[in-house]
């Protein structure tokens, strides 16, 4: 009986978190450092096409193989797939659950013209859409190879190349980084307020570490398709 309450008690404070504003807002913060994370990883192991053929495909390789012989094949690459998923799907319902209530709770325009928002701030729901729609093309061509056309099982190197080749590729993938850049820039800061990391002395420093994160993750990812196209990487 002690046990079950105690059940009922845990569920229902978890519940009373989650139904409330600042609850919302946590996953939101929580799931974007965790996104966050894996970009900045992501973004390292992309520059490894830099060193030539054999070190990124040693390096696709060493994915698939992480936690042997202790993890069976691509065991590891799957946990941070599934843990990835979960972020995103936390992410994107916290968002669209804050948006309806913000909305809600002012169901009448103002009268008066606000102070316009930050260009980030006011493409953030534009711009998960683009991201949300680039991670399902993007798993298409480089994971599941469906719309890569000149993709070759087991040569990832050779595969993004194929990518980098066409002008639909590199264009997709650099408005998808710009858009990346933007949502960190405007992200990381409220995520840095709502974990409670901000303050009238740090909000500057914030600032300045949020635009240097967003700035080099672009950066870092564009230098790819850039690459490609000017024949560095071939």
């Amino acid at each position: 009986m002690a046990l079950a309450t105690r059940t009922r008690t845990g569920g229902s404070a978890a519940s009373a978190v989650w139904d409330s504003t600042i609850g919302k807002k946590t996953v939101m913060a929580v799931s974007g450092l965790i996104m966050l994370g894996y970009l900045v990883a992501h973004m390292l192991g992309n520059l490894k096409i830099f060193f030539g053929a054999d070190e990124f495909n040693g390096y696709a390789h060493w994915l698939r193989t992480l936690g042997a012989p202790f993890l069976h094949h691509e065991w590891a690459l799957w946990i941070v797939r599934v843990v990835l998923l979960a972020a995103v799907v936390a992410h994107a319902v916290s968002a669209y659950q804050l948006s309806r209530r913000d909305i809600k709770a002012r169901p009448v325009k103002y009268a008066h013209k606000r102070r316009r928002a930050s260009y980030a701030t006011r493409t953030m729901r534009w711009g998960g859409i683009i991201l949300a729609l680039f991670i399902v093309w993007h798993l298409l061509d480089l994971t599941t190879l469906t719309v890569n056309e000149r993709a070759w099982a087991g040569h990832p190197y050779e595969n993004v190349l194929a990518t980098f080749s066409t002008w639909y590729g590199n264009t997709i993938y650099i408005v998808a980084m710009a858009a990346v850049g933007l949502h960190v820039r405007h992200g990381f800061w409220s995520a840095a307020q709502t974990l409670g990391a901000g303050s009238a002395r740090r909000d500057r420093a914030l600032k300045l570490l949020a635009n240097g994160l967003a700035l080099v993750l672009f950066a870092g990812f564009v230098s790819v398709p850039v690459a490609v196209m000017t024949g560095v990487a071939n």
